[in-house]
Order: C-alpha cells, then sequence, then structure tokens
C-alpha cells in the first residue's frame, strides 16, 4: 500500500489540474463562439479528476471495523 503522503501528493497534483481545467472551461464558456465539444470533454475530464481525488481521499481514511 502506498505511504499517506504520497497519496496526499497525488491528490494535490489532481486538484491542482482539476482547477486548471476549470479555469479553461470558463474562459471558453465566455466566447460565444467556443467549441462545445471541446468543453464536453474538458468537464468530462474534470469529473474524472475529481472522482480520482475522491477514491484516493477515501484510501486515506482508516478502516472502521463496526
Amino acid at each position: 500500500m502506498r505511504r499517506t503522503g504520497d497519496i496526499s501528493e497525488k491528490i494535490d497534483i489532481l486538484k491542482i489540474q482539476h482547477r486548471i481545467l476549470d479555469d479553461k472551461i470558463v474562459a471558453l464558456e465566455a466566447n460565444l463562439a467556443s467549441d462545445q465539444l471541446k468543453i464536453q470533454r474538458l468537464k468530462r475530464q474534470k469529473l474524472l479528476l475529481r472522482d480520482e481525488v475522491s477514491r484516493l481521499q477515501t484510501n486515506l481514511l482508516p478502516d472502521i471495523i463496526a
């Protein structure tokens, strides 16, 4: 299993990539003549990044046996 620090670092990198995609989407949406297909692809990538961050954050939580 990976170390907690490695996972936290990966989460930070993914969050930065998520913000970059968000900025790109906002910029493209501000342009009325922008490529809607490209915007949809960026949104899909952004969603995948969010899901990966969520999955990694879940891995950081210890398993609790009730």
